[in-house]
């Protein structure tokens, strides 16, 4: 399962990003899976998940199966747990009123080096979900590379699983991308701590809101693939970098082949600077591992 697991969080596919394909493969291939999250994925299979409500559904485009799970799910380890049987399209969903929690699973065509940088195009959908439904004249921006900022606050960040046995030059047999934003203020939290960080509901979205953003994120990982593919992952990238504000005036920003940031100082001489998108990713620095959600600062 996740081979970048290691990472965790970040990026993954290519510019023929299948999203609704089906492939059967043996599930629960523990051996293939990162060792740091093997536990989870069983313990994760050990509880069986199901609606907690067969009543709440999302509006879902076509080509996406839904899997939802109860509040006490996880659903980038569940997507995980389930890519290699539930195959492309599968939007795993866990129904909480504290987080807007969902992952989905995407099947691509490209060698892993290069098929990581699909995760640029998934933050790109996630930002354009949140955008849509937010009040106006409010900014969405992203913290290199994989935590999601509204108006400056934390809100919530990505995450990236695939197959932990392929090599950087194959075709990696699944991707799971994951979303996790905060939707509201958990009241055990202190006043003060929980102004370091930012909720949904705390900044004027509707509680409706909450679950549209998941059909508008399906929409938008569509458009963003098919924009992929019929101008270059050169758009994806703009977009991304669109909203990743830049530490100096005048500087230069690109995403190379491999997903890595490359920054060219103002003056333009030496060689660019390289921020590292599996490096970044391994540290995970929006999530909170012990409260399993966004940082609160």
């Amino acid at each position: 399962m996740p081979s970048a697991v290691a990472p965790f969080y970040g990026s993954a596919v290519p510019a023929k990003m299948k999203i609704c394909k089906f492939k059967g493969r043996l599930p629960h291939d523990w051996d293939s899976i990162h060792p740091g999250m093997a536990k989870q994925l069983r313990m994760n299979c050990q509880m069986p998940s199901r609606p907690a409500d067969t009543g709440q559904t999302l509006d879902l485009p076509p080509g996406y199966t839904l899997v939802p799970l109860r509040e006490h799910g996880d659903a980038f380890v569940h997507g995980c747990a389930i890519a290699s049987d539930a195959g492309a399209g599968a939007l795993v969903w866990v129904r909480r009123y504290d987080l807007v929690e969902f992952a989905v699973v995407l099947e691509p065509d490209e060698p892993l080096l290069s098929a990581r940088r699909a995760f640029f195009a998934g933050m790109n959908a996630a930002a354009d979900a949140i955008a849509a439904h937010c009040p106006p004249e409010r900014e969405v921006s992203f913290d290199w590379p994989d935590a999601i900022l509204f108006d400056g606050g934390l809100l919530g960040g990505a995450r990236l699983g695939w197959p932990t046995d392929c090599a950087e030059d194959e075709v990696p047999a699944w991707l799971v991308f994951g979303i996790m934003l905060r939707a509201a203020d958990m009241a055990h939290v202190e006043e003060v701590q929980a102004a370091a960080g930012v909720s949904l509901l705390s900044e004027g979205f509707e509680m409706v809101d909450t679950d549209a953003i998941i059909g508008s994120f399906a929409r938008h990982l569509m458009s963003a693939f098919d924009l992929w593919n019929e101008r270059g992952f050169e758009t994806v990238a703009r977009d991304y970098l669109a909203r990743l504000p830049s530490r100096k005036a005048g500087e230069r920003r690109r995403i190379d082949l491999s997903g890595d940031l490359l920054i060219t100082p103002p003056t333009g001489s030496g060689p660019p600077e390289r921020a590292s998108l599996v490096d970044a990713l391994a540290k995970a620095a929006w999530y909170d591992t012990q409260a399993r959600g966004p940082k609160l600062g």
